[in-house]
């Protein structure tokens, strides 16, 4: 019992205050410990994903609860070719 009222309250908290701020970093790091291997992401992709959905960006803010919904559907629309061109492409 204990734990559904844990989670009642942290979904009602949730829904009360505004979305938090985050950098990149935060939003990576978060987004990565949340996420199985094969949805793991770098820099290069979120820097790639910004880019294709610069209408999802109003400023530098990278609130997990606004885009990571949208960055795993678009994380999980590319091929392995793709992933490894934006790899390459950040590394050179």
């Amino acid at each position: 019992m204990h734990q559904s009222l844990q989670r009642f309250l942290n979904k009602e908290r949730s829904s009360i205050l505004p979305p938090s701020k985050n950098t990149k970093e935060e939003f990576l790091f978060e987004h990565n410990r949340l996420s199985p291997l094969n949805l793991q992401a770098t820099t290069a992709l979120l820097s790639r994903f910004k880019i294709e959905k610069q209408s999802l960006f109003k400023d530098d803010n990278w609130s997990l609860d606004k885009l990571r919904r949208p960055f795993i559907m678009w994380l999980t629309s590319l091929t392995a070719a793709e992933k490894e061109n934006i790899r390459k492409i950040k590394n050179d």
